[in-house]
């Protein structure tokens, strides 16, 4: 197939990328490395060093043989650009990474509220609407996240996108579907319940055929391909405002950094391995909807884990300590989390636990670049509101946490 991977050059993107590449699929990376200039504004690097997306592609047709094309192209602001590159190429199927993914930046200030909501739902309607105006079939895979659902305890397994419910009419109770009620905790994951609509609006007005993956957090650094070579590593995010958690705690232990436990830990989260996201994502173009189906909705995870569980786990390998600090997100202390994912079992998934090896992996990537760390960057302090960010208090040289009442 031929498949354009919006946002390749981003933290899921580029596995995506090579992992597609490495099965013979026509890999088109569409992306505007808007994340590279976060990382400029933010003043923190990738723990591990990254070429050029010129490089990276360069070095991969070295050892594979295969040519990934780049095409530098804002979809959130070039519309027409978009719509004329779709209409020349018609890729077989598209996967839609290209959005502001972090929950922490989003809040930051507002600002960065206004830039994620305007970059991400800008860039999945351009979308849209240009697959509609140029004509083509081309199956859209989108990677959204379980934080859609939010993180209350209902005490049952949360499903796969949809809701089956009973409403009382004059003429007795019917039945009837809906997509499962959304309640974002971040103006990042607000972004992702819009996706869903403008998805659920596309499907049934134009037939296009459309598949959102709602996916947990994402851990571990390499895959088969991006292990091939050391200038095709994974980005590798550390901070307070990209690292996910699990990675985080990693790279903490790695480095003698308290794990930081933001709250009382028992907020629980659902895991995936890089590996099985790329997987995922082979899965989910290997299974396509048909015009005129609704949106397939997959939950994109392998597992659930308390965040004071996993750095427990961590400090134990690593012989860690840990900080419990105040939480600087507006979220429920405890929280259970009960998730169904049989779809993505049923094509054929055979997850990447915890349990597997792979967490001191990623210990000896973190260790063997300890020397990139800027120890300043590691504090989560981009708060929820302001009342939450007068109580945490970073250390000028970034070596100690303290709350401040």
């Amino acid at each position: 197939m031929k498949i354009a991977i919006l946002g390749g050059d981003g933290f899921c993107g580029w596995p995506t990328s090579v992992h597609l590449s490495a099965q013979g699929h026509d890999i088109h990376i569409i992306d505007n490395l808007s994340r590279r200039w976060i990382d400029t504004e933010l003043g923190v690097q990738s723990l591990t060093p990254m070429d050029s997306i010129q490089e990276r592609c360069r070095i991969w047709k070295q050892v594979s043989g295969e040519t990934i094309h780049f095409h530098l192209l804002d979809l959130s602001k070039e519309f027409e650009r978009l719509k004329q590159w779709l209409a020349t190429h018609k890729p077989d199927a598209i996967v839609h990474f290209a959005e502001q993914r972090a929950a922490p930046y989003s809040m930051k200030s507002d600002r960065h509220k206004v830039y994620t909501v305007n970059n991400n739902v800008n860039a999945t309607h351009n979308l849209l609407a240009a697959v509609v105006e140029s004509g083509i079939d081309a199956h859209i895979v989108h990677l959204g996240t379980m934080g859609v659902y939010g993180y209350s305890s209902v005490g049952a397994p949360i499903p796969e996108g949809y809701l089956d419910v009973e409403i009382d009419t004059p003429s007795g109770k019917k039945e009837q579907e809906i997509l499962y009620p959304t309640r974002p905790g971040s103006v990042y994951h607000m972004t992702k319940s819009l996706d869903q609509i403008l998805f659920q609006f596309y499907a049934q007005n134009d037939g296009l055929r459309i598949t959102d993956l709602h996916q947990g957090i994402v851990w571990g650094t390499h895959t088969d391909q991006t292990a091939r070579h050391e200038q095709l590593v994974n980005r590798f995010d550390y901070d307070g405002d990209y690292g996910t958690v699990l990675n985080r705690f990693l790279i903490q232990a790695a480095i003698d950094y308290p794990l930081t436990v933001h709250g009382s830990g028992g907020q629980t989260r659902a895991f995936i391995h890089i590996r099985d996201s790329v997987r995922c994502i082979e899965l989910a173009l290997s299974d396509a909807p048909k015009s005129g189906d609704r949106v397939k909705i997959f939950n994109q995870m392998t597992e659930t884990h308390r965040v004071r569980d996993l750095a427990e786990l961590v400090a134990k390998i690593a012989g860690a300590r840990i900080a419990y600090l105040p939480n600087p997100r507006k979220e429920a202390a405890e929280n259970d989390l009960i998730v169904q994912n049989d779809k993505f079992l049923a094509l054929g998934l055979e997850p990447t636990t915890l349990a597997e090896g792979l967490l001191s992996e990623v210990v000896d990537v973190a260790r063997k670049y300890a020397h990139r760390i800027d120890r300043s960057r590691v504090p989560a302090v981009s708060a929820w509101t302001k009342d939450l960010a007068a109580r945490v208090e970073q250390d000028p040289e970034g070596t100690a946490i303290r709350s401040v009442s």
